[in-house]
């Protein structure tokens, strides 16, 4: 079987030099009258790394997207991919960009293999048994024509014209759409053997164990704003914890709401006790724990917060809140 060929980096730039950023924008924005598009957008991807780009539907994830491929216009800010102008150097950008959009539609009467044909031509030739391997590890069948393919076999033909050519640069929107829970894990295979060889990946996502389990950096993006940017570590924030705990009888919740670091009690009565729920600043936690122990006890949880906890920490109800405590 083929496997996807080594091919050498794309070299600096001339005269401009690739940095350190792959990709940089200071104050993009782009709106659309009164809906909601990006504010005041600052971001860096780092050369080599997978950047998982977190945010509910209509958070601003495509539209960052779009504007990173020219194919819509800022109001103001400016966008930069290894030192190019996203505007003015877009075609230049392209030669070595690998770019699945949200929504992927070709030529429905193409087969699958005419229609990675054409890509591969576009791409100076890449070799036919490197885009067999590609279709054989997604189980797509390329004899099909494009109008009969399901929604989750174009996803594979787009995957495949993205990174049959080793990019330097891969951008994707929300490129498991559609994929059985098989080829997801076949495409995180792919993209981590692309990276290896020097590629950075750029993946919009709204699914958290997708970014959890695949990106070396995770940004997330609230309403047009990126509100956190960070590793897993640094984005979980290990610096708060999650205590449920079951007193044996009532206990006043003004002794818990009164203690420093701690945000979010809750006391509620149940069969055989009464239910505690609170949210503990770490440098705090010792002195919450003794003063839970002066009480009799039916159990005692302590858990660290997820990246799941984290989103829904940004987007749920009570997000103005956690927001203003992870960020401080």
């Amino acid at each position: 079987m083929a496997t996807i060929e080594k091919k050498p980096l794309v070299a600096p730039l001339p005269g401009r030099g690739s940095g350190r950023f792959a990709i940089s924008t200071e104050k993009l924005t782009k709106t659309y009258g009164s809906a909601r598009g990006i504010t005041n957008l600052d971001l860096q991807v780092k050369e080599g790394e997978i950047f998982g780009f977190l945010g509910p539907n209509g958070a601003g994830k495509t539209t960052t997207i779009r504007l990173l491929m020219n194919l819509i216009k800022p109001n103001s800010g400016k966008a930069n991919i290894y030192g190019l102008d996203c505007q003015t150097d877009s075609v230049e950008i392209r030669k070595f960009t690998g770019y699945l959009p949200g929504e992927f539609a070709l030529y429905p009467n193409l087969t699958g293999a005419q229609t990675l044909k054409y890509f591969a031509s576009l791409r100076n030739g890449v070799k036919w048994p490197v885009i067999a391997d590609l279709a054989e590890r997604l189980d797509l069948d390329l004899s099909k024509k494009f109008r009969e393919y399901s929604h989750g076999n174009k996803q594979k033909v787009g995957i495949i014209q993205a990174i049959m050519h080793q990019p330097r640069l891969l951008i994707v929107d929300e490129p498991t759409n559609g994929l059985d829970p098989l080829n997801q894990q076949e495409f995180y295979k792919l993209i981590r053997e692309i990276r290896e060889k020097g590629s950075t990946i750029f993946m919009s996502s709204h699914i958290m164990s997708e970014v959890e389990d695949t990106c070396d950096r995770i940004g997330l993006i609230r309403e047009g704003k990126l509100v956190r940017v960070g590793n897993m570590n640094e984005l979980v924030d290990f610096k708060y914890h999650y205590l449920e705990v079951i007193f044996q009888e009532p206990v006043s919740p003004e002794i818990f709401k009164s203690l420093p670091g701690v945000d979010r009690v809750e006391l509620t009565s149940q069969e055989g006790g009464q239910l505690l729920r609170c949210v503990v600043r770490q440098e705090n936690l010792g002195q919450v724990v003794k003063t839970i122990a002066q009480f009799p006890l039916i159990d005692f949880v302590s858990r660290e917060p997820s990246l799941e906890t984290i989103f829904l920490d940004y987007y749920g109800p009570t997000s103005n809140n956690m927001e203003g405590k992870n960020r401080g």
